[in-house]
């Protein structure tokens, strides 16, 4: 997949995962588009709006008019916008999905004593490795994760294009934790795209061959990683459960952005269909 060389000043201002447009293009196969100062992807008749305005992505008022330009696509049957805030144009019905991405400043201040020790307890057993593919030991890995758990279909199609986004990326980065025997016990993901933002894509462990600290010594490696980079902050993502959130606030993550997600099929084409079945269209 080719991503268009346009976007390239998208990826380079994101400050959300979903602004990283070869990651998206790579995960969902869609299409990029500018909606005012915003970007979206489309799919068929269905456009997802990534309502965080590049100059800010707290201002409201610009994300309410990108809605309003999105809305005016040719084609359009559904409309998915993410944003800081619940867009006025959604139908008051439709349904509502709140979180909130965490983050951590850059340069990262010094761990408190116990997760250091558990650095330094990890660091003994395992080495960090740069790859640049995905191969057979991490989808493996990425596999027994998805065996364990109840996800969406969407989520686990997600996960099995990890090796495109991977390709695609340049910003990508994944580092491998090893243990002495070569084995690999954890892998982490990040993305460095953007001029400002570094993110915290995706992490897998192998429970009992990974020690305790793995998780924590690749996203130590990751933030290194930006510092080098210059960036000033790491966008750890959603907090989506409690454990995920009891992880990044360890590291002293805090609030980043609201995250709000909400769907709804504009009134048009439903009065279209509507007729098309009234004229026997």
């Amino acid at each position: 997949m080719i991503v268009p060389d346009r976007m390239a000043g998208v990826t380079a201002a994101a400050a959300v995962p979903e602004q990283v447009v070869p990651y998206v293009c790579a995960v969902a196969g869609s299409q990029p588009q500018r909606v005012g100062s915003c970007v979206g992807y489309a799919s068929g008749g269905e456009f997802v709006l990534v309502g965080y305005p590049l100059h800010d992505p707290r201002d409201a008022g610009a994300m309410t008019a990108a809605v309003d330009q999105a809305l005016q696509l040719p084609g359009l049957r559904r409309i998915t916008v993410i944003g800081p805030v619940r867009p006025p144009q959604a139908p008051e019905k439709s349904p509502l999905v709140q979180d909130g991405y965490m983050s951590v400043p850059v340069p990262h201040p010094p761990p408190v004593q116990k997760l250091r020790n558990l650095l330094r307890r990890a660091g003994r057993e395992l080495a960090i490795t740069r790859d640049r593919t995905c191969g057979g030991e991490h989808m493996a890995l990425i596999q027994h994760y998805l065996d364990g758990r109840h996800l969406a279909p969407g989520t686990r199609h997600i996960f099995r294009q990890l090796p495109r986004y991977l390709e695609i990326s340049s910003g990508s980065l994944m580092l491998s934790a090893r243990l002495s025997d070569g084995r690999l016990a954890a892998f982490s993901m990040g993305e460095f795209g953007s001029l400002h933002t570094a993110f915290y894509m995706f992490c897998f462990r192998r429970p009992g061959l990974a020690p305790p600290g793995s998780t924590d010594l690749l996203l130590a490696a990751l933030l290194a990683e930006a510092r080098e980079r210059g960036q000033a902050r790491m966008n750890l993502g959603l907090g989506v459960n409690a454990g995920v959130g009891f992880f990044k606030r360890k590291w002293g993550a805090a609030p980043f952005l609201p995250y709000v997600q909400v769907s709804w099929e504009p009134a048009a084409p439903k009065l279209f269909r509507r007729l098309r079945r009234l004229f026997g269209g």
